[in-house]
């Protein structure tokens, strides 16, 4: 107990001493700082509005259209060159930060958290040991060798995994190497297990690949942001497969800073594509502001917006979705498909 009330009087003294005053501080330190002086769990906090979150459906599945991504509880910062951010998001997000966290958003209407596997044994926690109803959308690796994936597939299966799709980078270079054969196969033992399937990816060239060789998607989980934020990659500078290219040091090169290359043309895509788009990295990993990012990629074709949240980010972040989604509605070129 004395532990937690330090770590709380030392996050107090932070906030308030980075805005200067209590009055200067935004709508997110404003809900950091009313909890630590409260001394209540986050999980605690009524929901910001009434309004339902909207919810989607895939086979059996009822997925909130606001999903908690998992970048955060595993540390994967995208922060350009500050390179502590990422022992500093680690650092924050204990296992038991993690709970309140996943708990807050239940409350709010989330029921679905995206992770990598290296997160599966904490979530798999808070389900046991907490009664958490959350459900998880879960990248695998595809491998040429079956019994690998199938190893895979029941081990998170087992632990609470939902519903499953191919780790985006994983899945480039597999699409790089033309071997789609691999993840067709990946798709087909997913389905096996009886879940739903999907693929994911930072290039457009997969998706496009996938649909053309009719890989059997049953969804699809693709990057999508603008490219209005002083950190992005110059257009002129703008390399297909650039996240797995040697990364220089010129300015306007790209640098763990840019993840949708050309967003005109991803969307154009997905008008055309009948299957469930799970869109992520909404807001370039924080570059972009909720009240941009949202209405952008919903506007734009998205089905579902996977958006990482520290535990105060939680209520606004909520609130400002479904903003987006009732002004959104169905004033947008591609139809719902979830």
């Amino acid at each position: 107990m004395a532990d937690k009330n330090d770590r709380r009087e030392f996050l107090t003294r932070t906030v308030l001493g980075t805005a200067g005053a209590a009055a200067a501080l935004s709508l997110e330190e404003r809900i950091l700082l009313a909890a630590l002086q409260e001394g209540a769990p986050q999980g605690a906090q009524a929901p910001a509005d009434d309004r339902p979150m909207p919810y989607g459906q895939i086979g059996k599945l009822k997925i909130s259209r606001m999903i908690i991504g998992g970048n955060l509880i595993g540390g994967w910062a995208h922060s350009r060159d500050l390179l502590y951010v990422s022992r500093l998001f680690k650092a924050y997000n204990t296992d038991e930060k993690v709970f309140e966290t996943l708990a807050l958003c239940e409350s709010h209407g989330i029921n679905t958290v995206q992770l990598d596997p290296a997160c599966i044994n904490v979530f798999h926690r808070y389900l046991t040991e907490r009664g958490g109803k959350m459900q998880a959308l879960v990248c695998i690796h595809p491998d040429a060798d079956a019994g690998k994936v199938k190893n895979q597939i029941e081990d998170l299966l087992s632990k609470g995994a939902t519903f499953l799709y191919t780790h985006g980078e994983a899945t480039d270079r597999q699409t790089m190497a033309g071997r789609l054969d691999i993840l067709a196969k990946t798709i087909e033992l997913i389905k096996q297990a009886g879940v739903p399937a999907g693929i994911g990816s930072h290039s457009l060239e997969t998706p496009m690949q996938c649909e053309a060789q009719n890989v059997g998607a049953d969804f699809y989980v693709k990057t999508f942001h603008h490219d209005q934020y002083w950190s992005a990659t110059t257009p002129e500078n703008r390399q297909e497969w650039c996240w797995y290219l040697p990364q220089g040091q010129q300015a306007g090169t790209y640098r763990d800073n840019m993840w949708c290359l050309d967003w005109k043309k991803t969307s154009e895509f997905f008008k055309n594509v009948k299957k469930p788009w799970f869109a992520f990295k909404v807001l370039a990993a924080g570059a972009i502001h909720p009240r941009m990012g949202f209405p952008f990629a919903l506007r734009n074709g998205a089905d579902f917006v996977i958006v990482g949240m520290f535990d105060f980010q939680v209520a606004e972040d909520v609130a400002m979705f479904k903003d987006a989604y009732y002004k959104v509605g169905n004033q947008r070129e591609r139809e719902w498909y979830a």
